[in-house]
């Protein structure tokens, strides 16, 4: 197993599905860095992705 995997699974607290289940961890890791580039960073940092949160004036 890479050593970066096994590093981030320890330390997201998956101590025990790596112990007992490593292919699983590699499985989903392997799925998660091959879907890396559909990820889409905001090109205006102060752009919301949604409205901005506002309280409600009548109950």
């Amino acid at each position: 197993m890479d050593p970066t995997v096994a590093a981030l699974a320890k330390a997201a607290g998956l101590d025990k599905a790596l112990a007992e289940f490593p292919a699983d961890i590699e499985a989903a890791a392997a799925q998660a860095l091959g879907h890396a580039e559909a990820v889409r960073y905001p090109t205006d940092p102060a752009a919301e992705p949604w409205p901005p949160m506002k309280a409600e004036t009548a109950l």
